[in-house]
């Protein structure tokens, strides 16, 4: 429909007649989508690793590449959503068809096409993309529920066995600073006998908001470890600097006032430390850090609760 717009859909064109590719240009420009447009496949493959297309609109007969060698190469490459192909071709014998169907294309239109069919397929091709855009997002909803603690919302057991290895990987792998703070907060079993369970879980919400509060985004990550002990992972993070955070999350911890029946709930909590400067020896092991986290938390309960312990002897080697 002219004047309405179609900017979550650019199309990318490729065709090698300058005349046919403008002509085509100028039409789906018309019709309110934003347009790129290539020589050859060779060319539109290039422009697809650069940028995302979710629709490609392709000559069949083209020099260096074409149409069904280009659909090929899109199939076997990974983009960040599904790409929409259409070939354009005046090739129409039904085993030319299947062929072009083969090589990956969702879609053919015959030359000359007619600009309303072209319109109306276009369409089709934006209803299937939605309905991959929903499929998609309902699977990251569903990924991320499983590897997320339903109370405190932070990232649950699994999620540490699965990714800690990973992360120490990472370290290794570049002899990057890794570190981990384990901690817990002080008498929580004092706070369910007093209070109930729904006052334990507000404690524990506020714990964790306030954990994830004080990290840096899309780098650290916290993760309840079980019950009221939490998890935190510090990238790029040597055991000063580590420190430096598990002080500053005992002192928020320290002054948060937790709402609660019209109270405010105090808390404290404890904190271990554990890492790795230059992650590169064998040694290095995600169940090490753990352990050497696990030990420095033990050692702060055993002297008075809410402070912090680093486990020093971790950095040698």
């Amino acid at each position: 429909m002219p004047g309405e717009q179609h900017d979550r859909y650019p199309i990318l064109i490729a065709e090698d007649d300058p005349v046919s590719r403008k002509i085509l240009e100028r039409s789906l420009t018309k019709a309110g989508y934003t347009v790129s447009t290539a020589k050859n496949g060779r060319e539109a493959l290039d422009l697809l690793n650069r940028n995302y297309y979710p629709i490609v609109i392709t000559d069949w007969m083209m020099p260096e590449m074409n149409g069904t060698e280009l659909c090929r190469a899109i199939r076997r490459s990974e983009f960040p959503g599904y790409i929409y192909t259409m070939l354009l071709t005046s090739l129409d014998t039904k085993h030319d068809l299947i062929s072009g169907l083969k090589a990956g294309a969702d879609d053919y239109l015959t030359k000359p096409f007619n600009q309303a069919e072209l319109m109306a397929r276009l369409s089709t091709g934006r209803r299937i993309l939605e309905l991959e855009h929903s499929l998609r997002r309902a699977n990251e909803e569903i990924r991320l529920l499983s590897v997320t603690d339903p109370l405190t919302s932070v990232f649950n057991r699994g999620y540490i066995d699965t990714h800690l290895p990973d992360e120490v990987v990472r370290a290794q792998r570049y002899g990057r600073a890794l570190s981990v703070i384990m901690c817990d907060i002080d008498h929580f079993k004092r706070v369910n006998d007093t209070y109930g369970h729904q006052a334990g879980d507000a404690v524990l919400q506020c714990f964790a908001a306030g954990l994830r509060q004080l990290l840096r985004n899309n780098v650290d990550w916290v993760a309840r470890y079980g019950g009221e002990e939490f998890l935190v992972v510090l990238p790029e993070t040597a055991l000063t600097g580590a420190t430096s955070v598990a002080e500053r999350l005992r002192q928020h911890t320290e002054q948060l006032a937790i709402p609660f029946e019209n109270q405010d709930l105090r808390i404290t909590a404890s904190f271990g430390v554990a890492g790795h400067g230059e992650a590169s020896h064998a040694g290095f092991r995600a169940e090490t850090l753990i352990a050497d986290a696990d030990n420095s938390l033990y050692r702060a309960k055993n002297a008075g609760r809410n402070r912090v312990i680093t486990h020093t002897a971790s950095v040698a080697g």
